[in-house]
């Protein structure tokens, strides 16, 4: 598909040597926001870490931002990375390290050289997402929802065409899912594609998009109720 920034055709997806998905197929088009849901355990998270590279694909064709994930070797992950912000509930910020080093280590690891470019990338980002602009301060200074707006961050910090998101609000409290869903939304309108697996289905309700169901080594569409 020409348009698509993902593509799964008749893909097999093993972990841990039981099969999760069976021959599904999954398309999303460049610009789209889709939704993943299903139960705990239904397979969102297996599907993601194909997607982003942390689990291969078994069988089947996949593609992902001009990447063959049948193909994908392990020294071509980071290329494959620097296309892709992943955003995951447990925020994943290096507990010792403070806001700023957070983001610096992630720009350097992706071959980022300059003091002052890297400076000035993580104080856009991070204005971007609305963080306080004290950057000295650690994870654990701040409140979740604060946390999770950091880990937007770092995944917006090499401008990703694909924005992959597991359970983003799982950890948070409704007011501020909220909040962290509308700047998801924000990113979405200014052209960045999101695939995000939920299973709070009154997001979805306020925040329509494509949506397709894990169920039972499935993957099918689904048309949201009003």
């Amino acid at each position: 598909m020409q348009n698509a920034i993902v593509t799964l055709d008749k893909a097999t997806i093993i972990n841990e040597k039981n099969v999760i998905f069976s021959e599904i197929n999954f398309n999303v088009e460049i610009g789209e926001f889709v939704f993943l849901i299903g139960k705990t355990g239904s397979g969102k998270s297996s599907l993601l870490k194909v997607l982003y590279g942390d689990l291969p694909l078994s069988n089947g064709h996949g593609a992902i931002v001009g990447h063959d994930l049948k193909q994908l070797k392990d020294r071509n992950i980071p290329l494959l990375r620097r296309k892709l912000g992943v955003v995951f509930q447990d925020f994943k910020l290096l507990p010792d390290r403070t806001i700023f080093d957070n983001l610096e280590f992630v720009l350097k690891a992706t071959g980022w050289k300059e003091k002052s470019k890297i400076k000035d990338r993580v104080n856009e980002v991070l204005k971007l997402v609305n963080v306080p602009a004290d950057t000295n301060k650690f994870p654990f200074e701040l409140s979740g929802g604060e946390q999770q707006r950091v880990a937007i961050a770092r995944a917006l910090l090499n401008h990703p065409e694909l924005i992959i998101a597991d359970e983003p609000t799982g950890n948070l409290d409704p007011e501020t899912s909220q909040e962290i869903m509308q700047l998801f939304r924000k990113l979405h309108t200014e052209g960045i594609s999101v695939i995000m697996a939920t299973h709070d289905y009154n997001m979805i309700m306020k925040f329509p998009g494509k949506i397709f169901q894990c169920d039972n080594g499935k993957l099918n569409e689904v048309v949201a109720k009003k």
